[in-house]
């Protein structure tokens, strides 16, 4: 099957991921892949970095000569390569895409929405997901919620498919959780939190550095570490210092910075956080951290109810319910051994091979 992916996201970010790694399971199953991209992108080094046939195009300038230009360019793609299937992940490219499928360009296309970003349910926006796409993928709940009720789409041209996770490289890895331990001064007895993501307000560190604060008083003879796996983005190394410092942390915190073997870091850690404040509708950090087999709470957005029993789950931004949850999670064993069954079945239909199979199914139920 000849296949484009449009993915026109400037940062490696979780719908970036979404669109690459779908990429490379239809490349590596013997699918003619192109993925399309923006120049000078993190999009762009990471799909060369994992051995992906990439095009660059100004797809998201609005100046008249560099948007002509681009049409030229796709015109060009779409005449040479005589795509079967578009998948669109960002709705800048979906708009023009859309207006060549209706001139007759002779491929499918498909809207893949991976954002937080609830569409206008304008007359405009439903003749474009109804009409125009031959289908809407959405990779939550919500958003498939959404698209029914508000957007009036049809059921049969909405299709839920949740991001995958490459098992084989996420698994619980016990000579890597030594190493990294060891590393950073974790001894056996003490019992790690972990949380994976960037530096960036809306992935919470703050509000799990005032949990943990809290919960430090509720688990009396028990030795807490924090390990922060991650690095500086939209926060700084300074900020997170001062949340740390603030409330008493300093002593018992690790923080990786970018980290080589994230399945080790992973694998060190003994309960896995997802304190987001908001986002979270692909969630790559919480399906990496049940893949290895680590017990995780989480905030209830995008789709973390999806993949998480409601017994793991609080409301963002709340410290106190996040401290009585990680209380919860230190001083039960057996809660964490429950979460790590439910972790497995949900984790038993979400692989690389079921991501594959679900949009295969999607891609040949269009052309058919």
């Amino acid at each position: 099957m000849r296949i484009f992916q449009v993915i026109n996201v400037r940062w490696f970010n979780a719908t970036s991921w979404y669109a690459l790694y779908l990429s490379k399971l239809l490349q590596d199953a013997g699918h003619e892949v192109l993925l399309i991209t923006v120049p000078g992108s993190e999009t762009e080094e990471k799909a060369i970095e994992m051995g992906l046939n990439v095009k660059t195009i100004e797809l998201n300038s609005a100046h008249p000569h560099k948007l002509i230009k681009a049409c030229a360019e796709v015109y060009s793609l779409i005449k040479k390569h005589k795509p079967q299937v578009v998948n669109c992940h960002r709705g800048e490219a979906f708009f023009w895409w859309g207006i060549l499928r209706k001139m007759g360009m002779g491929y499918k296309l498909v809207r893949t929405r991976g954002d937080q970003r609830l569409p206008k349910s304008d007359f405009f926006n439903r003749y474009l997901h109804s009409k125009v796409a031959n289908a809407v993928v959405v990779t939550n709940k919500r958003m498939a919620d959404h698209f029914l009720d508000k957007m009036e789409l049809a059921e049969n041209r909405l299709w839920l498919i949740h991001g995958g996770v490459d098992s084989e490289k996420f698994c619980f890895d016990p000579e890597g959780r030594q190493q990294v331990r060891e590393k950073f001064g974790f001894s056996e007895d003490d019992i790690v939190i972990g949380m994976l993501g960037r530096f960036d307000r809306v992935k919470g560190q703050k509000e799990l550095i005032e949990a943990l604060a809290k919960t430090r008083n509720n688990v009396q003879g028990k030795s807490i570490k924090l390990f922060l796996i991650g690095f500086p983005t939209a926060t700084s190394k300074h900020e997170v210092d001062t949340w740390l410092t603030d409330n008493g942390l300093t002593d018992i915190t690790a923080i990786s910075g970018k980290c080589e073997n994230v399945t080790a870091c992973i694998s060190a850690m003994d309960i896995g956080v997802i304190a987001s404040l908001w986002s979270e509708t692909i969630a790559r950090a919480a399906l990496e951290i049940m893949a290895c087999e680590r017990p995780l709470i989480s905030t209830s957005v995008g789709v973390m109810p999806d993949l998480l029993p409601a017994e793991a789950l609080v409301p963002p931004q709340d410290v106190n319910q996040l401290s009585l949850k990680l209380t919860e999670a230190i001083n039960d064993l057996e809660f964490r051994e429950k979460l790590l069954v439910e972790h497995k079945r949900t984790m038993s239909q979400l692989s690389g091979e079921d991501f594959l199979k679900r949009t295969m199914t999607l891609y040949q139920s269009i052309l058919n």
